[in-house]
């Protein structure tokens, strides 16, 4: 079976004084891009089958904003996670779950997504590596269980900028 992964930033925060990094919130221009990624995930992929969100205020706020209603799993790993620990999360995912999202944070969302890529002389892999702005969406599919899902073994297809 194959196996699609969704790697996604979250929508553009806000900087409210005195709020710490983990609470901020997104900012109006974030939650209209999420539910502009929210649109084009309904109706460019599979069905996503589940979630894994960080813990933080604003992943929440995005994952929210984009409609998604797959089961969804918070984890607080996500924040501020290296290539590495993303890649041991999504090893983690039951083989019943053929396509999965990851609301998360940069850097680690742009480095796992470049990891994870054996393509990186396409397309996608060249836009990607330009910028890898808030709400942007990476797309990678697998030939192999999630447990397999090694660096260099997946397919970008897919590097998309919701505006």
């Amino acid at each position: 079976m194959a196996r699609t992964l969704i790697l996604m930033r979250h929508g553009k925060s806000s900087y409210p004084p005195g709020v710490a990094d983990h609470d901020r919130p997104l900012a109006p221009r974030g939650r209209r891009e999420a539910a502009l990624a929210g649109d084009w995930l309904r109706t460019t992929l599979p069905e996503i089958d589940a979630v894994r969100c960080s813990t933080s205020v604003r992943t929440r706020e995005t994952l929210a904003a984009t409609g998604v209603t797959a089961p969804v799993l918070f984890e607080s790993s996500i924040y501020e996670a290296t290539p590495h620990t993303l890649v041991d999360l999504i090893q983690l995912t039951d083989d019943d779950v053929a396509t999965l999202l990851l609301v998360g944070h940069a850097p680690g969302m742009p480095w796992t997504a470049w990891e994870l890529a054996a393509n990186r002389d396409s397309g996608p892999a060249t836009e990607l590596s330009r910028k890898f702005p808030t709400s942007a969406l990476a797309v990678l599919e697998f030939d192999r269980p999630w447990a397999r899902a090694d660096p260099g073994t997946g397919e970008l297809i897919t590097f998309h900028i919701p505006r």
